[in-house]
């Protein structure tokens, strides 16, 4: 009897527990990110002030004109900081709340929209483009390249570009301005530009079906180059939604997570907002003038243009807190504040690797984000699982889901050959999580 009571006790103490962790994931679920002290999660403060140093350190250095840092453990907020000037003449204070350009961490909020409509039965990922986009039919692979004038000679595509492929950048379609001399020389031949600043003269359709008419770098899925692939997706989305890119970002995604400072081109009430672009130049720091010279000039103020061009692939200016929100809603398995956008294992399937075998140096790539693997786990203390990517303007990001940990360690920066200052900010913060 006295067994059979012990039992029922523990029995009943084991539901208890669980039902208080079930309750508690529950409440998680429908919090929203707000600041704590960092001891209260799991932070070490007087670690934390090595951030602090370092990044005052490369001010003063002259690597840095400002920067804006972010760290989230467990739902919480527990270091946001800002530092330096957003100009050369130390006048003007670098804020929490600035905006700044994020290019290519644009692509990740692509990636989550056509996943949504995945969610909804429209496609599946291995459906291929050319059923959604009929330009994209028997595509040509590069085959010789004549870099005296820029001609070339193709053989068939083996195999038709996928949607998942576009995803995970192995469809083929590389990028102008950025990408080999073969592809700079070939696509800029057709006008096309890396969908930053590109203007109004263009349209993404126009733009999308002049790519479906250029041969691919490669075979379809034989190897990862980066490139235009998420502006296609863009214009899948537009395709399957019936709605613009903005308008279905601004409806399905930015209002329902609580984005409120997210936009393809800032409204006028937030413009003084948007921080200034500085260039390097020999290890030094120089406000950039109207424009950069993006292989093609480029207007830096592309932000504050009343513009109709809904690049995918780099065109959103953001915050550190709007895209902390964006990631936490990741970590959380497609939910933040009670607002589910995707199922948990749509979300798996992102994180996870998508490539197989093919080379991405250390680490693999999911659908729309770099995956850290076991042997890159070994050279940061990120560890297998972290997905992560950055922007051409030095934003750069990082989500743990064994930690639960989001870095956000922004700069508006062209040319930087100083890239070790985003990896030394991973080791700081790791350096500072408590056991």
């Amino acid at each position: 009897m006295k067994r059979l009571i012990l039992f029922v006790v523990v029995l009943s103490y084991s539901v208890s527990l669980i039902a208080q962790s079930t309750n508690l994931q529950k409440q998680q679920l429908f919090q929203v990110l707000q600041n704590v002290k960092p001891e209260a999660a799991g932070f070490s403060t007087e670690r934390l002030k090595r951030i602090d140093k370092n990044i005052n350190d490369w001010i003063a250095d002259g690597r840095l004109n400002g920067a804006v840092a972010l760290i989230v453990h467990d739902g919480k907020i527990v270091y946001h900081k800002a530092f330096g000037y957003d100009d050369l003449e130390k006048t003007k204070t670098i804020h929490t709340d600035n905006i700044y350009r994020i290019a290519s961490q644009t692509k990740a909020i692509t990636s989550v929209a056509i996943m949504m409509l995945y969610e909804e039965g429209k496609f599946l990922l291995d459906d291929p483009v050319s059923r959604y986009i009929p330009e994209f039919k028997k595509q040509q692979v590069l085959d010789k390249f004549n870099a005296a004038d820029s001609s070339y000679t193709t053989v068939p595509a083996k195999s038709e570009v996928t949607i998942r492929q576009l995803l995970t950048h192995t469809s083929g379609i590389s990028y102008p301005q950025i990408g080999s001399d073969a592809a700079n020389a070939i696509y800029g031949k057709a006008g096309l530009m890396a969908g930053i600043g590109v203007g109004n003269h263009r349209s993404l359709e126009q733009d999308v079906k002049t790519i479906a008419r250029l041969p691919l770098m490669h075979q379809p899925g034989e190897k990862f180059t980066y490139g235009f692939n998420v502006d296609i997706l863009g214009y899948l989305v537009e395709y399957f939604s019936g709605e613009k890119l903005d308008q279905f970002f601004q409806k399905r995604i930015f209002e329902p997570l609580g984005m409120v400072d997210t936009y393809f081109y800032l409204p006028p009430s937030k413009q003084n907002r948007l921080v200034s672009l500085f260039i390097e130049k020999d290890k030094k720091l120089e406000k950039s003038g109207a424009e950069i010279d993006f292989n093609g000039n480029v207007d830096i103020d592309y932000p504050k243009t009343a513009g109709n061009y809904f690049s995918g692939g780099g065109g959103l200016s953001s915050t550190s807190k709007d895209y902390a929100i964006f990631l936490q809603m990741i970590l959380n398995g497609g939910i933040y504040n009670g607002k589910r956008l995707l199922a948990h294992n749509t979300v798996r399937m992102m994180t996870m690797n998508q490539i197989g075998n093919i080379n991405l140096g250390a680490n693999k790539f999911g659908l729309g984000f770099q995956i850290t693997t076991e042997k890159g786990s070994s050279l940061l203390p990120t560890p297998e699982g972290v997905f992560e990517w950055g922007g051409a303007f030095a934003t750069t990001y990082w989500a743990d889901p064994k930690e639960k940990l989001i870095g956000i360690f922004y700069r508006q920066l062209w040319g930087s050959t100083i890239g070790e200052i985003a990896n030394k900010f991973k080791v700081l913060v790791y350096s500072a999580l408590k056991d």
